[in-house]
């Protein structure tokens, strides 16, 4: 499934999307012989329910598929048009944002950094995070901004101590986040804390792709475009660290929560590092595509005085 969280008609709501339509998972619920009630009050909550979360969804989905060949007006009824929603980030309030740096080879290598022996795990604050379609603020702070198009893990249950074997237990599902960065604030204030962590740098979206929808996330194309120009174009089979690593490797000391979301780096071809330099200004558009996810889309203004 694709998982969503939206705001239409004035309510934040989650749902899932199907075809051109999300259907409201709450709302949803009436298909099922007529139950009412509520499903989840967002993603997290969603999340925090586990597999019987997930086969409920499931469940509103397929009654919403057969409702419309049965009865389209109550079908209609749990739905609105995809491109009439605004959009919100996949987890709108995730506990905790990891991050993980250097974790391509190529982009090791454009940045003149040896790969890492470890991985490299850093935080961007739940503040920095908006949605698919808006803007990332350019702000006075920076001379440098730039992008990284990621792939981004979101658990989907408590982990601590979990080994490599069973980490991908742990994956709710995946999506896509731009790790936006102020590269003279990362170069000069020695840990990256506002460096990646300001207002709007972490666009994340368009929604959550559930882990049985993805055979491989170690097999997926990925491609960051600036107003329509490819700089970012790798496979994230390219990744140092593998995801399970990177579980186990972070919950050896920090526990993992339902909603918690784990960027996993971001291949070369950087803007700070292209010859001529390819930074970030105000009226540029990135768009992020990862194959079997979707595509990230943000346009860039600068901070209002």
């Amino acid at each position: 499934m694709k998982l969503i969280s939206y705001r239409w008609e004035g309510l934040e709501r989650i749902g899932a999307v199907v075809g051109d339509v999300v259907v409201d998972l709450n709302a949803g619920l009436a298909l099922l012989d007529g139950q009412t009630g509520l499903l989840a009050k967002d993603m997290t909550h969603l999340l925090e329910q586990g597999d019987d979360g997930m086969q409920r969804a499931g469940e509103v989905v397929r009654a919403y598929m057969n409702a419309l060949q049965q009865d389209p007006a109550r079908a209609q009824a749990v739905a609105c048009p995809l491109d009439e929603i605004q959009y919100l980030p996949p987890v709108p309030r995730p506990q905790k944002i990891l991050a993980i740096g250097a974790n391509y080879r190529a982009h090791c290598e454009e940045a003149g950094v040896p790969v890492p022996s470890k991985p490299i795990v850093f935080v961007k604050v739940p503040t920095a995070l908006i949605a698919h379609g808006v803007n990332i603020v350019y702000p006075r702070i920076t001379k440098e901004l730039d992008y990284e198009g990621e792939l981004a893990v979101v658990i989907g249950k408590r982990a601590r101590n979990v080994r490599e074997d069973e980490a991908m237990d742990y994956v709710a599902g995946y999506t896509i986040m731009n790790d936006v960065s102020a590269r003279d604030l990362q170069r000069t204030e020695g840990q990256w804390s506002r460096a990646k962590g300001c207002d709007t740098f972490a666009p994340c979206g368009p929604w959550l792709v559930t882990a049985d929808e993805i055979h491989d996330p170690h097999a997926l194309q990925i491609e960051t475009r600036v107003n329509g120009e490819v700089r970012q174009q790798a496979s994230t089979g390219d990744m140092v660290f593998s995801i399970p690593r990177l579980i186990a490797h972070i919950t050896e000391g920090i526990t993992l929560l339902p909603g918690d979301i784990i960027s996993t780096g971001t291949p070369a071809g950087v803007g700070v590092y292209r010859q001529p330099p390819g930074l970030l200004q105000p009226g540029d558009e990135v768009a992020i595509r990862i194959e079997g996810i979707g595509e990230l889309i943000n346009g860039v203004v600068a901070e209002r005085l």
